[in-house]
């Protein structure tokens, strides 16, 4: 049995080793964008919880018959709410699981 080398390694070498960049990341940006996209999500969650209670108040005046239409927009609202209370018990623990850590 022989056990052959492997050969080309240091083509493979040169090619990754010229390429290996620094990468950086600017905290400030990135809290950022967290924050805004937190905020939309609490925005977008608001219009749909709007949108539900307008839906009910049309079919209960009488302005729309499609009992559908309110079901959707009703279910809708709460996804958008149970999902929203989830990101926020997990963005609180993760919180305090950081303010809990030792230096």
């Amino acid at each position: 049995m022989s056990i052959n080398a492997i050969n080309g390694l240091d083509s493979y070498n040169t090619i990754f080793d010229n390429n290996t960049a620094e990468i950086t990341t600017d905290n400030t940006a990135a809290f950022d964008n967290l924050f805004n996209s937190a905020i939309e999500m609490y925005k977008e969650t608001d219009s749909l919880q709007n949108a539900a209670e307008q839906a009910e108040i049309d079919f209960s005046l009488g302005y729309a018959t499609s009992t559908h239409d309110l079901a959707i927009a009703q279910q809708k609202a709460n996804i958008s709410l149970q999902y929203t209370v989830k990101v926020t018990n997990k963005f609180l623990e993760a919180y305090k699981e950081l303010m809990n850590m030792q230096i």
